[in-house]
């Protein structure tokens, strides 16, 4: 019923398929209860990232989707939280703002019990349900783009609904056993909002909204739910398993309750380091006396998410499974590399408003060109599985001619200099050796360089003890061999996170290694640089 009468609403207020909503929130029931509205009726719902409206400076990047959209109806949770994004939106739209709390601080806006409370229109709503088509657009979901306006990605009932059909066909377990899921990924990315949500809806499952994120302010509360909830599922991205194993490590309740309830974990976003793949399966083992199953997938927002599945047990962390059913994989030898192309009905017909991006991105046959790179986990046994090999374009060579795999031994850098690698960015294009720029992990530097928890930043980076961590664990990522291109001979690292309004991280939390490349020429020419006081090395 709070669903057809906010569908009332909206078409009583002119929104149609070319007069989206556009909401700027974080994940709330008011959130989901509007955007299943909308999509009942034939009306787009754009979800715009909290982190344009809340962490940007100058709001230029939500200006510019905004403006492509031409909304019907702005959404926020808190017009008070997000009283400076809808100042600095003033005179770029004619849309109706509307919000759960603090509304009254906004001229003109409505609450969403206005919204809600308006008189119904049932036959209106029924016309609009009707005419609604598989092709009708459902959501319009922004990439992160490393220059210029995210690109709108149009995400169609099709998509949505073949994607969930894919996700039934190969866990056919979710039909018997109805999910239950403790999740914060957020509903402006694709696999929270379209996989895990759409999940939920499919088969009759609960999902708990979690305030936590994996971030040190707020894992704590991450933790507590689910020590308190109990999930049979667990979606996260690699950083969030590796707060979750430190917490486990600590507390043998969380670790015991955990285990006890969750049937599967998935990860998603980047690749799973494979030290953290280890220390999940020994947690399991230590608790339980086996290995809970360890799987992923891969995809994109142009793909609703899913294309691939691993819906087998792997050996390792990596493996992204095949092709989900209905889906069409295209292998095409690109330099050294199998470039990995999609078509299918989850698959995109384009981009918003944006023909010429649109036309670019299939190639002769229809497939989308993503861009990502594949690799044979047994080219003798092809049901085995693909292993991601990066992205084709964050490749590079030495000088020596040998290429570098960006996203491999991202991955294996990662891991040798846990926990002070939060993320890293490869660096080396036309040099002779390979570098990391490495967003560090300022708590874990902290600890390791025995200094109080607000010790300032450069003190912990600059301490013997972390340079220390940092330069042995490059002599292990050496000592596994494979040649220049398969470790680093030097690392910096920096002291300023990772910027959204300069396209540097995405919601997942996954770094744009192209985007801090063109951002931070300065870091880059430290740890190049002949002084060896600005990085950390060892001995080529």
């Amino acid at each position: 019923m709070r669903v057809r009468a906010v569908a009332s609403s909206l078409l009583s207020r002119g929104l149609s398929p070319t007069r989206p909503v556009a909401v700027l929130s974080d994940n709330a029931i008011d959130y989901a209860v509007l955007a299943l509205a909308a999509m009942h009726a034939g009306i787009p719902v754009a979800t715009i990232s909290p982190a344009y409206s809340l962490m940007s400076r100058d709001h230029a990047k939500l200006i510019s989707m905004i403006e492509l959209l031409e909304p019907g109806l702005i959404y926020v949770g808190d017009a008070a939280v997000y009283g400076a994004a809808l100042a600095a939106l003033q005179g770029r739209h004619s849309a109706v703002i509307c919000a759960s709390a603090g509304s009254e601080a906004v001229p003109r806006a409505i609450s969403f019990s206005q919204l809600e409370a308006a008189p119904p229109n049932d036959h209106a709503v029924d016309r609009a349900f009707a005419a609604t088509t598989p092709d009708t657009v459902a959501r319009l979901l922004f990439t992160s783009g490393s220059t210029g306006t995210p690109k709108a990605v149009i995400n169609t009932h099709r998509m949505l609904t073949s994607n969930q059909e894919a996700r039934a066909a190969v866990w056919p377990f979710l039909e018997t056993e109805p999910p239950v899921l403790v999740d914060w990924l957020p509903w402006s990315h694709t696999f929270g909002a379209n996989h895990d949500f759409n999940m939920i809806l499919r088969n009759g499952g609960t999902l708990y909204i979690d305030a936590g994120k994996p971030t040190p302010q707020l894992f704590a509360t991450t933790a507590a739910n689910l020590k308190e909830v109990q999930p049979t599922i667990c979606f996260n991205v690699p950083r969030g398993y590796d707060m979750l194993i430190a917490a486990m490590r600590e507390d043998r309740e969380l670790r015991d309750r955990f285990f006890a309830s969750v049937k599967l974990i998935f990860y998603a976003g980047a690749a799973l380091p494979q030290n953290l793949w280890a220390a999940l399966e020994t947690l399991s083992r230590e608790t339980l006396g086996y290995a809970v199953p360890m799987v992923s997938a891969w995809g994109s927002t142009e793909t609703a998410p899913m294309a691939t599945d691993c819906h087998f047990q792997a050996s390792r962390s990596g493996n992204i499974g095949l092709p989900v059913p209905g889906t069409e994989l295209k292998l095409v030898p690109t330099g050294d590399k199998l470039e990995i192309r999609v078509r299918g009905p989850n698959v995109t017909p384009g981009y918003w408003k944006n023909d010429e991006l649109t036309r670019a991105a299939f190639d002769e046959e229809g497939f989308y060109r993503i861009g990502d790179a594949v690799r044979l986990a047994d080219p003798e046994r092809p049901e085995a599985g693909l292993y991601f090999d990066g992205r084709v374009a964050e490749d590079f060579k030495l000088t020596s001619g040998t290429w570098v795999s960006v996203g491999d031994i991202r991955v294996q850098g990662i891991a040798a200099l846990d926990p002070v690698a939060q993320d890293i960015v490869v660096t080396g294009h036309d040099s002779e050796e390979v570098g990391f720029l490495v967003f560090a992990n300022l708590p874990a530097c902290r600890r390791i360089a025995g200094l109080a928890d607000d010790a300032p930043a450069r003190d912990a980076l600059d301490s013997h003890a972390v340079r220390a961590h940092v330069e042995s664990g490059l002599a292990a990522l050496r000592a596994k061999g494979g040649g220049s291109s398969r470790y680093a001979t030097r690392a910096r690292l920096m002291e300023a996170p990772a910027a959204v309004d300069r396209g540097e991280i995405t919601d997942k939390g996954y770094v744009n290694q192209r985007a801090v490349l063109a951002n931070r020429q300065d870091e880059l020419a430290l740890l190049h640089g002949d002084d060896a006081s600005f990085y950390i090395a060892i001995a080529n």
